[in-house]
Parts: C-alpha cells; sequence; structure tokens
C-alpha cells in the first residue's frame, strides 16, 4: 500500500505516538523489539522482527485506509543494525 501522507511527516508522527504514549509501556521490557505505529488511528502493535509488528498491526486494523505506518526498533533510534552487532544508544 502506499502511504497517503509524506515519509517525514509519519516519521514525525509516528515518532510523537511512541514518546506520548507507548515508550512508557515497553521500555526497558522489551529492548530490541520492533514496533509499527499506525499514525492516523494511533494504534501500535510489537513483534520479534519488523514484518511480524505489521502482521499483528494489520490483524488490528485491517482496513485499507491503514497505510501510513511507522516502524521503530524499541530503545534504539535505528530500525535496523549494521556490521556485526546491533548499534545500541546505551554504550
Amino acid at each position: 500500500m502506499t502511504p497517503t501522507k509524506p515519509s517525514d511527516q509519519i516519521a514525525a508522527l509516528g515518532r510523537a505516538i511512541y514518546d506520548r504514549d507507548i515508550r512508557a509501556q515497553v521500555e526497558p521490557d522489551h529492548h530490541g523489539e520492533y514496533i509499527t505505529i499506525d499514525v492516523d488511528h494511533a494504534c501500535w502493535a510489537m513483534g520479534a522482527s519488523i514484518r511480524e509488528a505489521r502482521a499483528k498491526l494489520d490483524q488490528q486494523r485491517p482496513d485499507p485506509e491503514s497505510r501510513n505506518v511507522y516502524g521503530l526498533r524499541v530503545g534504539s533510534k535505528y530500525l535496523r543494525h549494521f556490521g556485526g552487532r546491533p548499534l545500541d544508544d546505551r554504550e
């Protein structure tokens, strides 16, 4: 599905929803897991991978209007990692 909002707007809305509504619920118990946030409906889902988190989100909101989705990794400002180990904000 093609997003209906610009990617920078989706990122800003997703980060605001995460910081305001989700962060306190998931950190630090779920460090390294993935979250997807439907920025239009402020619903979210978590999974061991970004695909799993998106699949769970799609089960919650299967309507075709759920196109503006932001993904992030709990406890990291990066969605993925490069090299031999994950990047970690706590270092």
